[in-house]
């Protein structure tokens, strides 16, 4: 069975997201666009980033224009973007595609780990969310619609 650090993904700014790093850590992994009516969520994720990073928790946000092109600019524009209107400091991942014949090998995986309502491995939108335990291993997926305060306890809970 595979866990997060059998893989690898780039940060937004090219560089190699060490995925080794974040053994022992608990992680939500979202996928993330700019110009979406949940894109306010960026507030709450960098609000739990904030509070519960001491914890050993880690947020990254791997953005995706596949929903509605609602992620269209380039990775600088989106880290840009991010940073002045959310004041986001977790990290984010370069553009990728979380669904088709393109997806990211990591949200493959992560989708297989997790599906969705009625066992389905798509992505239906963007914000969906994935709690990554400390062994590397997925624990549970989250909806778009979830806010990222709702799905504090169950991060605090494997947090321990």
């Amino acid at each position: 069975m595979a866990n997060l650090q059998d893989f690898s993904i780039q940060k937004i700014d090219g560089t190699a997201l060490e995925l080794n790093a974040l053994k022992s850590q608990v992680v939500l992994w979202v996928n993330t666009a700019s110009a979406c009516g949940f894109t306010p969520q960026l507030r709450g994720l960098q609000q739990l980033h904030d509070t519960l990073s001491p914890q050993g928790l880690v947020v990254i946000g791997s953005p995706c224009n596949q929903f509605g092109g609602q992620d269209p600019a380039p990775n600088a524009e989106i880290n840009a973007f991010c940073e002045k209107n959310y004041g986001v400091t977790f990290t984010l991942t370069e553009k990728i595609e979380v669904n088709g014949k393109n997806v990211h090998p990591l949200f493959q995986w992560l989708k297989k780990e997790a599906p969705g309502l009625l066992g389905s491995e798509m992505i239906k939108w963007n914000f969906t969310k994935f709690l990554i335990g400390r062994d590397g291993r997925v624990l549970r997926r989250f909806a778009p619609n979830d806010d990222p305060q709702r799905v504090r306890p169950f991060i605090e809970a494997a947090l321990g």
